[in-house]
């Protein structure tokens, strides 16, 4: 299912189903931003039939061949000064471009960090600690996402905003609910959020932030530009891939296979463990009384949930927390389940994510680890690890964020 979930995600087809005209006497750039930003830009060179040239960022490990658009390989989740200079590049390919010409922006997950682009009087230092706050605060990706295209000179549309040049943007959607605008921060795209908007989440995260971050976010200078600017009148945008066509995929496997699927949503957010634990009552209900649905069965989810980092924070990410927080809460039942990142890694670590079942407690205690306290400290690396259960994949070229399954026999 996890893999029929990636192909559905797979960026050519959408990107065949929406490519541009191209222009007539004029140049046609690519820019784009994300994790899987270079296996859409060779797509997009595979699929056109007329000259183009430009330049996407995408994160270390994860470009690949291509012809006439240029990779480059920046720092995610925490940016760098690589990224600095591709945010430099990727506004230098869109500035001196005339009305006659057309851009196609490419931008998937994992842009916001591709993209770093402090205003002026802030620094990269304060970019990236502002990225470290959002990360461990336990915000969801939307309410980080309007902190950022405040804190920039190239999100929340301002790349598109220093065009003259039509822009057509073409988005693989890792947000819960699929907003164009919050996908990589929206470089291309404006929204309606306000400077006012990112003081709300920053008072309620209590985010702890450098003071030239505060100051700028309290001056006029952080206001973003309005959807509504006439140097956005021609641009159009489409999402091309998302968590939802994925986990119907998904769903299809399980049904050819004689199994009953349900999804229970494509847009889940808050703490991982709290997530698993709705998760897992609801399973542990389906083997013990066979309701809401009958077994054998799978549920499946997606969105993006988080996880509130305290200072004994261990190894991995929001999918091995909520994998190692399932396992506790299905304990001893015929359930069995994966929680992985469509994009191939789950937070710092090179897993995708993890396998649990019903007798991974058993077999970390046996091992001579406290699951409870794995959880409490976020460790689930060192959890699966040991178990043998980590779930790796390597980039998979595409990013529609977390895919959870649970099969209940």
């Amino acid at each position: 299912m996890f893999d029929v979930a990636v192909a559905a995600a797979d960026p050519r087809a959408g990107l065949l189903k929406h490519l541009p005209t191209a222009p007539i006497g004029g140049r046609t750039v690519v820019i784009g931003a994300g994790k899987g930003a270079a296996q859409m830009a060779a797509a997009l060179e595979d699929l056109w039939d007329a000259p183009l040239s430009g330049v996407v960022v995408t994160r270390y490990g994860y470009g690949c061949s291509t012809r006439g658009i240029k990779v480059i390989e920046a720092a995610h989740p925490v940016p760098d000064d690589a990224g600095l200079a591709a945010s430099r590049q990727l506004m230098d390919a869109v500035s001196d471009l005339c009305p006659e010409d057309l851009v196609i922006a490419l931008i998937c997950g994992g842009g916001s960090a591709l993209l770093p682009a402090p205003p002026p009087g802030l620094t990269l230092a304060d970019e990236i600690a502002l990225n470290r706050e959002l990360l461990s605060s336990g915000a969801s990706i939307s309410a980080m996402n309007t902190v950022r295209k405040h804190v920039s000179t190239i999100k929340g549309g301002r790349l598109a905003a220093a065009t003259k040049a039509r822009v057509v943007t073409l988005v693989v959607s890792d947000i819960p609910g699929d907003n164009p605008a919050f996908v990589a921060s929206g470089p291309t795209i404006p929204d309606r959020s306000t400077r006012r908007d990112a003081l709300d989440v920053v008072a309620r995260y209590k985010l702890d932030l450098p003071a030239p971050v505060l100051a700028h976010l309290r001056s006029p200078g952080a206001g973003a530009p309005h959807p509504e600017d006439k140097a956005f009148h021609r641009n159009e945008h489409h999402v091309i891939a998302s968590a939802g066509i994925s986990l119907e995929a998904a769903a299809e496997v399980a049904r050819r296979n004689g199994v009953a699927a349900h999804i229970l949503s494509d847009a889940m957010e808050g703490e991982a463990r709290d997530v698993a634990f709705a998760h897992a009552a609801i399973a542990r209900e389906i083997a013990l009384r066979n309701r809401p649905f009958r077994k054998p069965t799978v549920l499946l989810s997606g969105g993006e949930t988080t996880v509130s980092l305290n200072a004994t924070g261990g190894r991995g990410g929001r999918n091995g927390e909520f994998a190692l927080a399932l396992a506790l809460s299905i304990a001893g039942h015929s359930i069995s389940a994966l929680a992985a990142d469509t994009d191939g890694i789950d937070g710092s670590e090179a897993n995708a994510g993890a396998f649990v079942d019903g007798t991974t407690v058993q077999r970390l205690r046996a091992a001579g680890l406290n699951p409870q306290t794995l959880l409490a400290t976020h460790d689930s690396f060192t959890a699966f690890d040991t178990l043998g259960d980590l779930f790796t994949t390597g980039p998979t070229g595409t990013n529609v964020n977390d895919f959870r399954a649970l099969l209940i026999r």
